[in-house]
């Protein structure tokens, strides 16, 4: 691993250094692909889905054009729209509720687990109604929701449940990969993802047959044989490039997440003790977190940002507006204080530096420019959150 330099530029992610390690083996799949001239769900799609479904244990996987068009694909293959309602999070970007809306059904949220800062499922059941056909849990900043229950009132009550991987490719719940526990799941393949594409991309998981074939269908004008149209599909196809892409990169991706676990683990043991801001929980146990975002909390996260950006390293603030508090759905009635765990949450959140290739020395140079804040801003003892 490159040495850091002190007083180097810390990126928040850094695509290249990535990009380094496999350039040769992208270059010779693109090259494949321009030779073949397969570009329309060519045999590259073909084999990565054949192979992220090995890798998810699932038993069928079809790509698509992005993890939004996943979403509303997965929702309408199980017959969801119009007059239907889909338990989320608040805490979400807002492409999970978009998803439930674009067919037409609306989002029911539910507020965070403070625990882990995900959907609190104890909280689900009291917001099923005779409308309610499904519920779409996030693994946040690859961080899984605590399936074994949710799953347990899902099937009681009768209800689907779509997984919205998109942050959490490889993340495994009491040993087995999140993805397999619903029935449909959803990952995002954008370029910065655990599993990124060179562009937007997505894939959806399922171990249904007919689902299978329904999003197949759906994905592709309604046709499965050129010409002919048994549904009113659209067109939302993995690009066969991208396909080639991501199947040079999936072979990758165990070793790269258990990197960004070893810099979450230096980051937690560096921060442990600290007074300007309070790191991420612990996992639970049988939970293994990919840490597609390393996330922090402090009373002064404007003031924290700008001091990191002064001394250049860059952040993210994931996400600033919750669902309920976005102009896009005032349709639903709610304002300020109506999920106040995820709303102080957003006050608070800065996500630091993480990807696979962070450098030796950034993380500690990182941790040691949060500390230089806290004389001049507030400490992380005056967070709501202080002690969770």
């Amino acid at each position: 691993m490159p040495q850091s330099k002190a007083g180097e530029p810390v990126p928040f992610v850094d695509l290249g250094a990535q990009l380094k390690g496999i350039r040769p083996e992208i270059d010779e799949a693109i090259a494949g692909v321009l030779e073949r001239g397969d570009y329309i769900l060519g045999e590259s799609v073909e084999l990565f889905e054949q192979e992220f479904a090995a890798y998810c244990q699932s038993r069928f996987a079809v790509g698509v054009d992005s993890g939004t068009s996943g979403l509303e694909l997965a929702l309408a293959a199980f017959d969801i729209g119009a007059g239907d309602e889909v338990i989320t999070a608040a805490n979400t970007f807002i492409a999970t509720a978009l998803a439930i809306s674009h067919v037409g059904a609306v989002p029911v949220l539910v507020d965070i687990d403070p625990g882990t800062f995900v959907m609190d499922v104890a909280q689900v059941e009291s917001v099923i109604t005779p409308a309610t056909r499904a519920i779409m849990p996030v693994h946040l900043y690859g961080y899984p929701v605590d399936l074994e229950p949710l799953m347990e009132l899902a099937d009681r009550r009768g209800l689907v449940v779509i997984e919205d991987a998109s942050q959490a490719h490889g993340a495994r719940y009491h040993g087995r990969r999140v993805g397999g526990f619903g029935h449909a799941a959803v990952f995002s393949l954008y370029p910065a993802k655990n599993l990124g594409a060179f562009g937007d991309a997505g894939v959806i998981v399922t171990n249904d047959p007919s689902i299978d074939q329904a999003l197949r269908l759906a994905r592709n004008y309604g046709s499965l044989v050129k010409y002919h149209h048994l549904t009113k599909g659209r067109n939302r196809r993995l690009d066969t490039l991208q396909a080639a892409i991501l199947r040079v990169k999936l072979p990758h991706l165990d070793a790269w997440n258990q990197a960004r676990r070893a810099n979450a683990a230096a980051y937690d043991q560096l921060l442990d003790a600290s007074r300007a801001v309070i790191p991420p929980p612990r996992a639970a146990e049988g939970v293994e977190p990919v840490y597609h975002l390393y996330v922090v909390r402090s009373p002064d996260r404007d003031g924290l940002a700008r001091h990191l950006r002064d001394d250049g390293i860059s952040t993210v603030i994931h996400y600033p507006v919750p669902i309920h508090l976005q102009a896009a759905y005032a349709d639903l009635g709610h304002g300020e204080g109506d999920f106040p765990l995820t709303e102080g949450y957003a006050r608070e959140v800065l996500s630091l530096p993480m990807y696979p290739e962070l450098a030796a020395g950034a993380i500690e140079r990182v941790v040691a420019s949060i500390e230089r804040f806290a004389p001049a801003g507030r400490l992380a003892s005056e967070s709501i959150w202080a002690g969770t």
